[in-house]
């Protein structure tokens, strides 16, 4: 009998674990829902327990209070951008075609979480950047820069500056979805935000930045 009792104990570990691992994921995908509408100074994490149902001290139990909760939505935010553009940078393809992948995989991921051009925007306005740059997404910035270093320095690139040309990469990937609101309303019958749409404006997007960094061949 003791030696089942241990046993289950032991078992009932992991499951215990799976199951605060899901409780925080819970919390973060609402409280990010929070920040992005409200910002920090805004949030509420009474409205995070009622979309949750996990109570407040739970909530600071995990995280200690709203700033550490802001922080570690800010820290998964800066690890998802991280894992979708390191791949682009470290594996052995050209860069004409890791720079099209890391457009595609920009704008994949605008299209996935629409709201986080808010939250950044919130972030920027209360905050100065504070939280968002110990977040680390200056990783996946300095990861396309690399892309762009190793496509002048093969030739196949013109010779830009390749951390603004960064800028203005991401800057074509987030505006459409950023400014979507106001983007609706320009050409109604459009479906923006439509999986069609989305494939046209991400082809739209590749076509217009190799068009400026693209060496032209000699006629």
């Amino acid at each position: 009998m003791i030696r089942s009792s241990r046993a289950n104990r032991q078992s009932d570990k992991p499951r215990q674990v799976r199951d605060a691992e899901a409780t925080q994921s819970q919390i973060l995908d609402a409280a990010e829902d929070e920040f992005a509408r409200y910002g920090l100074a805004g949030a509420r994490i009474d409205a995070i327990t009622a979309r949750t149902g996990v109570t407040k001290a739970m909530i600071y139990y995990y995280f200690e209070n709203k700033e550490g909760l802001y922080q570690r939505v800010m820290q998964r935010i800066g690890s998802q951008l991280d894992l979708a553009f390191e791949r682009l940078a470290l594996e052995p393809m050209p860069p004409d075609v890791a720079l099209i992948e890391a457009i595609r995989s920009g704008i994949a991921y605008g299209a996935a979480y629409p709201q986080r051009g808010m939250l950044w925007f919130y972030e920027a306005i209360q905050n100065q950047g504070k939280y968002g740059q110990l977040s680390g997404w200056q990783k996946s910035f300095w990861h396309l820069t690399t892309i762009l270093e190793r496509g002048i320095a093969e030739g196949i690139f013109r010779s830009i500056d390749p951390f603004l040309t960064t800028v203005n990469i991401l800057g074509i990937c987030t505006f459409y979805f950023n400014a979507y609101e106001n983007l609706k309303y320009v050409d109604p019958a459009r479906q923006l935000l439509s999986s069609e749409m989305i494939e046209q404006q991400t082809q739209a997007a590749i076509d217009l930045i190799l068009a400026g960094l693209t060496l032209q061949p000699a006629v």
